[in-house]
């Protein structure tokens, strides 16, 4: 699709570009891609890009709760605003697209060199997939371009997801090729590649940390309960904490798997080492969010309750997941639940499990924890408090001294049964006497 543009500003630059728009091909979150020819008056190119991207926006809701939103270019994107530049206004690459959102970059060069300026971002909560928004409107989010310069006359490439986040939108983008200032209107074949592209290394894999493991499909002729098989190793364990100033506020210690059901059963084990954590700490409420190399992302909210006992207790409320890429291809995952009671402790506590514990979110994703500590208040010295520990676990501890006493007193009657019948063995042999 091509579209002719006249602009009508009072602006001395070039005034009419030519955008083309290739809206297709299916690939991780279901997005299209966006191609782009921005062309002079003379229908000279002078910015060429075709890149896949995606939004991840956390926003509060009218109950004071936090919620994760996910916005995709679709086919209703729109150009307008892109311009070539000229000595006095730097070129700039524009699209709209979907319920009022639009994202746009402008360039900057030197004599050998071009590069991303500045981003902006600007979406509308109004959207309906801003459910129950606390703020209603647009939301502008500016930031700089952190891509390297690129040699002039060369395109870059970069088919790895790289991400910007900033005032809880995260920004995503791969498959992209691009080149700024195109020479005679004539696209370079010369190539820049991405640093991330660049390694010919393969991933190392630790041996304790399992790969996804995908369930086998059968057929049958009645619905048949699916049968996940567990990784060869449980997850690593991690220890996040969050600071209120210099003060620790936040501290938890765990192994997180998530159990995704969505279209092919698939494990996923988080990875501590490529975790990256954010948060908030309050007196009454706290969250706890983890990104895992920016594809998983699990927020944990707590919240204080006061007991008929007026003693006040602290329990994890709320989890929220997103996942922005699936190994086996299924569109991106965004879910939660909010009516949780799990993890109930004394404030002022910690809360410790060391068995595995199941945490559902939806019929389709489950999140499982291993040797669990946590403590989301009232953290003092950097250090735990006393832990209140699970059900499972305080289970063990009794049932541990309970058999100890079950065996001892089991030989104590052997001992007793053994004494009687040798008193009555010597009262026998008296008597024959």
């Amino acid at each position: 699709m091509a579209t002719r543009c006249t602009w009508t500003r009072p602006l001395s630059l070039t005034r009419c570009c030519l955008l083309l728009l290739v809206l297709g091909g299916p690939g991780f979150f279901q997005s299209h891609a966006v191609e782009v020819d921005v062309k002079d008056l003379s229908n000279t190119t002078c910015i060429y890009a075709k890149w896949m991207m995606s939004f991840l926006i956390k926003y509060e809701t009218n109950s004071s709760e936090y919620k994760n939103a996910t916005l995709v270019p679709s086919s209703n994107v729109t150009h307008d605003g892109s311009i070539c530049g000229n000595k006095t206004h730097a070129p700039l690459l524009a699209i709209q697209f979907g319920a009022g959102h639009s994202w746009s970059i402008n360039f900057t060069k030197t004599n050998e060199t071009y590069q991303g300026n500045v981003i902006s971002f600007t979406y509308n909560t109004n959207d309906t997939v801003f459910k129950d928004a606390k703020t209603k409107g647009l939301i502008n989010i500016v930031v700089n371009d952190p891509m390297r310069p690129v040699q002039l006359n060369t395109v870059y490439k970069c088919r790895h997801l790289e991400s910007i986040e900033v005032a809880n939108v995260s920004q995503f983008f791969w498959d992209v090729t691009m080149q700024v200032f195109v020479q005679n209107g004539t696209v370079s074949k010369n190539d820049s590649i991405c640093d991330a592209d660049k390694s010919t290394v393969a991933p190392t894999i630790v041996p304790t940390v399992a790969n996804l493991t995908t369930a086998p499909v059968t057929t049958a002729s009645s619905p048949q309960p699916t049968t996940i098989p567990k990784p060869v190793e449980k997850p690593f364990i991690g220890n996040y904490s969050l600071k209120d100033g210099n003060k620790t506020c936040l501290l938890a210690t765990m192994g997180l798997q998530l159990n995704v059901s969505q279209e092919k059963p698939v494990l996923i084990n988080i990875n501590p080492n490529t975790t990256h954590v954010t948060g908030s700490c309050g007196n009454t409420s706290a969250i706890l969010r983890l990104n895992d190399s920016n594809r998983r992302f699990i927020d944990f909210t707590f919240a204080v309750k006061s007991t008929s006992a007026n003693t006040p207790r602290f329990y994890l409320k709320e989890v929220n997941i997103t996942l922005i890429k699936l190994i086996n291809g299924s569109e991106p995952l965004n879910a939660g639940n909010n009516n949780l009671s799990a993890w109930d402790t004394f404030l002022g506590s910690s809360y410790m499990c060391q068995k595995e514990q199941t945490l559902v979110v939806t019929e389709d994703l489950q999140v499982h924890t291993f040797d669990l500590r946590i403590q989301p208040f009232r953290v003092e010295d950097n250090k735990y408090s006393k832990a209140e520990e699970c059900f499972a676990d305080s289970d063990l501890n009794f049932l541990i001294p309970i058999a100890v006493g079950v065996v001892l007193g089991f030989l104590i009657i052997l001992v007793f049964i053994s004494y009687i019948i040798g008193r009555r063995k010597s009262r026998t042999g008296y008597q024959s006497v």
